[in-house]
């Protein structure tokens, strides 16, 4: 565990795209720490640079320069290691879902798992309760209201017991009855579980469930808000 109690933190990151003068700096030596058990929401306009900074965090990305660490240990350099650690200590929340339209809902969790050398378990069938989502289990993405998926995603992310969650947009894809119904169970997995969630946003009310508000601009943070 980390001595100052932050479970995910970026230092000095730096990453760009492109070459010469078609190089784009989306990420400026940005700073951004989490503590254990905080869920913080990332705003800011579109193409300040919020989802690859959860690219980076997530270890999906590696920065230019720069350091990702969690609890306090920095992230390893080769893909192998990023990879493991990646599988093992962080769930994603995508706006798309990425569910596999072939499989059915509990399957998608299933083949998840497997990729993480685990197994469904009674945990499983639990956060599909938890997640008002049980009656679908057995249902491919096409047979589940656009709200059901979002949820199933959520099970999916949260399945393997990851010790941090990065959302990117999960409400994006929402109507408003759905996207409230969402933060209010990502809310209550924050305060109920303790869960560490780290969410990218664009939208204000979406991220004032956060207990932390981070605003980014131009590949920088600007403030932060408690």
């Amino acid at each position: 565990m980390s001595e100052n109690g932050y479970i995910i933190e970026g230092r000095d990151l730096v990453k760009a795209y492109g070459t010469g003068r078609a190089q784009v700096r989306v990420l400026r030596g940005l700073n951004l720490a989490v503590a254990r058990g905080e869920f913080v929401s990332v705003m800011g306009p579109s193409g300040c640079g919020k989802s690859t900074l959860l690219h980076v965090l997530g270890l999906i990305t590696p920065a230019d320069s720069g350091v990702v660490a969690l609890d306090g240990e920095p992230a390893p350099d080769g893909e192998g290691g990023r990879a493991a650690l990646r599988r093992e200590r962080i769930g994603f929340v995508f706006q798309r879902f990425n569910l596999l339209n072939v499989l059915s809902a509990i399957d998608n969790v299933a083949i998840s798992l497997r990729l993480r050398g685990q197994k469904l378990d009674g945990n499983v069938r639990h956060l599909f309760e938890w997640m008002g989502v049980a009656h679908v289990m057995r249902r491919r993405p096409a047979e589940m209201s656009i709200g059901e998926q979002q949820r199933v995603a959520v099970v999916r992310a949260l399945a393997h017991r990851p010790a941090i969650v990065l959302a990117d947009e999960p409400t994006g894809n929402l109507d408003s009855e759905n996207a409230e119904a969402l933060l209010a169970l990502l809310v209550n997995l924050n305060r109920q579980f303790a869960q560490t969630i780290v969410m990218i946003t664009h939208s204000p009310a979406a991220a004032a469930h956060a207990d932390r508000v981070v605003t980014m601009r131009d590949g920088r943070i600007l403030h932060a808000t408690s």
